[in-house]
């Protein structure tokens, strides 16, 4: 399997314009499938009992729960005891009636559901062990093929502080312990004492992920997505999905839009929605950035802002070095906003974020570290959030960085959030380790790949065993959600990640180690973090990485097996086992499609409906305001193009809504308030209509198709 997994690996480098292992069906040049696909069944001699058997179709699952039947029955069948509010009115089902619902032999069947069952268990382990989501109904199934009772896991967050409560106050943080952590072989540990880290025997109950189990997944996830029986069942699956949910909304729309219609005081736009996925440096728009800057220079030209070489530069000085006067300032003149010229060019677009193409501007605006502490970054992020309470229905994630370039790195960011109070209901923050190793090694910054992953978790580790020591750091993480991975993932490493991969300790050259390298290492810290501040009764962390912006599609993979959820999502196109896979595993994707339009992909090419339809759980995000986007509602923006241009129905926008706040770092207390007290149960009977204006037709519809799925994989696991 690995030879095989290598084989795929290296031809799945290669150029976009070469058919290899990953294309979508496996063929010769001259042997059109149909007349293929025809000679196999010809010559196959099929047992028509066992298909009859195995392969029937039926309209609902047998597993559904009773109460479950009960809330998608038709309105004249509800019991009393339910609300009005959880009915789901009668409509029209679409059901496949035969004995051969999957399309494809009995064999190639059977073979399709093992390895989708496979990877459902191998994502599920991981999502497990780091306290991160996996989907109620998906897990059901799981336990009920196994045999297996179910249990069910799900992240810590901080609940928003109550009316007159300081979120600063350190008066609540817990006592601290004599523990240590220590790293070996790139994952950090933790021990009751040095002792005991000197003979590594780590605190029990405190599992680390398997270096060498992890790769044997990862393999046998390689080779799936490359099975030709496995591509072809899925992409059966997902045209079906695809079409059925086009009939769906043929049948149904008028159904669902006069559910909405009976909704009172909730429409879209007091819907609450979340910007998933925002960078910190860029969450301002354009004209935003100008406003400040103008302003800053009228109030503050004589303030020293920088220190160049012991002398102290002002603000007049500094701008009279650039050649330039805040006055004869434009939006075009700033030249932050993306365009034609940046498309398939990262380096480019990373240059936008320089104003005036003058780096001196970026670090006295976009810094949280310079001669003014990030002063003014901080009152542009609060300006951004008073924004956001003023529209009060709309929150966002902004990510912070941490590079790992130096240790200090946490204590200086933790110091510039508590200094200026850069705290709000409507903000919940991310922090976002951009994948450049090999400019830090080429510096001498970090002496092999290792330090800069202690850099990057040692620091969270100590601040949850001695909080007090670390005070601002440890109330800072309390606002903290997740991390995320940044970079160009168009850019390739060469290397796969495998058993002989060297150790982060070992590796000391200046090239970058791959995407699944980082990935792994990141995941397999969080997973550490998450346990001891479960263990301290502290909020956990989400792993939310970049994936599927470019490059391969062994990068969808490796987040498959340990992201909560991710962002980008554009290569699932690539992929129709993984994208499959997504949709079964329900995994969230926050979809940026006027990022994408500007760097790699032309909006009306985004797939954000075709993954809609098909069910994959998608919102929208605005990814950098500044370089994307003009008013100053971004997302409402967003939101906007994406209805116009792929005609969203109310009920789909609504959707989308929701989706974003399902997959937020929000509080349970928050999603309770903003969804409903039942948000976590799946299908109609978690969803409240007066809270997020979905239809519940809607709702019945994604969750029996979900379980329809499900079905058909139960079915192919049965034995004789």
């Amino acid at each position: 399997m690995l030879a095989f997994a290598e084989k795929v690996f290296a031809s799945e480098t290669k150029g976009e314009g070469v058919r290899d292992e990953i294309s979508m069906f496996e063929v010769q040049d001259d042997c059109p499938i149909l007349q293929q696909e025809m000679a196999h069944h010809l010559h196959t001699d099929e047992d028509t009992d066992k298909r009859q058997e195995k392969c029937r179709t039926i309209t609902l699952p047998s597993s559904i729960s009773d109460q479950a039947r009960k809330v998608l029955a038709p309105v004249a069948d509800v019991l009393l005891d339910i609300p009005t509010y959880l009915e789901v009115p009668d409509f029209q089902r679409v059901a496949i009636i035969g004995d051969y619902a999957s399309g494809v032999t009995m064999d190639d069947f059977e073979l399709s559901c093992k390895g989708m069952y496979r990877a459902l268990t191998i994502r599920e382990k991981y999502m497990r062990l780091a306290f991160q989501r996996f989907p109620l109904t998906s897990s059901q199934y799981l336990r009920e093929i196994e045999g297996e009772p179910f249990k069910s896991t799900y992240p810590l967050f901080t609940s928003p502080p109550k009316k007159g409560e300081d979120p600063f106050n350190t008066k609540c943080l817990p006592e601290n312990l004599s523990w240590v952590a220590r790293m070996k072989d790139g994952v950090i540990y933790t021990y009751k004492d040095a002792a005991a880290a000197d003979q590594h025997k780590p605190i029990e109950n405190m599992p680390a992920p398997d270096y060498i189990t992890f790769i044997d997944d990862m393999n046998f996830l390689i080779a799936l997505i490359a099975q030709g029986p496995t591509k072809t069942y899925t992409h059966r699956r997902l045209k079906f999905l695809m079409s059925k949910f086009n009939v769906h909304e043929m049948l149904n729309e008028m159904e669902e839009m006069k559910e909405l219609k009976l909704n009172p005081h909730r429409d879209f736009y007091n819907c609450r929605k979340v910007d998933t996925h925002i960078h910190a440096a860029a969450c301002m728009n354009q004209k935003h950035l100008l406003r400040f800057i103008k302003k800053s220079y009228q109030v503050d030209a004589d303030r020293v802002v920088q220190n160049i070489k012991g002398k102290d530069v002002t603000m007049k000085e500094l701008f009279a070095n650039l050649k330039l006067h805040p006055y004869d300032l434009t939006v075009d003149s700033l030249d932050v906003h993306a365009g034609r010229q940046t498309f398939q060019r990262f380096d480019k677009f990373n240059a936008k974020y320089n104003p005036v193409g003058a780096s001196e501007l970026r670090d006295l605006y976009m810094k949280t570290e310079n001669h003014i502490n990030g002063e003014y970054f901080a009152r542009i992020i609060k300006e951004v959030a008073s924004d956001l309470e003023d529209a009060r229905y709309q929150y966002a994630e902004p990510r912070l960085s941490i590079y790992g370039s130096n240790p200090n790195e946490w204590t200086k960011l933790s110091s510039w959030f508590n200094k200026h109070r850069v705290f709000s209901p409507q903000l919940k923050w991310m922090i976002q380790v951009p994948r450049i190793y090999d400019i830090f090694r080429g510096r001498n910054f970090v002496p092999h790949f290792g330090k800069m992953l202690e850099n990057i978790f040692l620091p969270v580790f100590q601040a949850t065993i001695e909080p007090h020591a670390n005070p601002e750091l440890s109330i800072f993480l309390k606002h903290v959600t997740g991390f995320d991975s940044v970079d160009d993932e168009s850019k390739h490493s060469g290397h796969m990640f495998c058993t002989k991969s060297p150790k982060p300790e070992e590796w000391d050259i200046v090239k970058n180690p791959s995407y699944t390298y980082y990935i792994y290492y990141m995941y397999a810290n969080i997973t550490m973090i998450n346990q001891l501040r479960k263990a301290r009764g502290m909020n956990t962390f989400q792993f939310r990485p970049h994936c599927g912006e470019a490059g391969a599609v062994t990068h969808l993979l490796a987040s498959f097996m340990t992201a909560d959820n991710i962002s980008h999502g554009l290569n699932l196109k690539k992929s129709p086992v993984l994208q499959y896979l997504y949709f079964l595993a329900q995994i969230p994707i926050a979809m940026s499609p006027l990022s994408n339009n500007s760097l790699f992909l032309e909006y009306a090419k985004s797939p954000l409906l075709e993954f809609l339809k098909k069910g994959l759980i998608v919102s929208l995000s605005t990814d950098d305001p500044m370089q994307f986007h003009y008013t100053r509602e971004p997302l409402m923006e967003e939101y906007a193009i994406a209805a116009q241009v792929f005609k969203l129905s109310t009920c789909d926008m609504c959707e989308i809504s929701r989706n974003s706040v399902l997959q937020s770092g929000l509080s349970t207390e928050e999603k309770t308030h903003f969804l409903g007290p039942d948000y976590l149960k799946e299908g109609p009977e978690g969803n409240d209509i007066r809270k997020t204006n979905v239809a519940q037709i809607r709702m019945a519809y994604r969750y029996e198709t979900l379980c329809y799925e499900l079905n058909l994989i139960k079915e192919g696991l049965k034995t004789e």
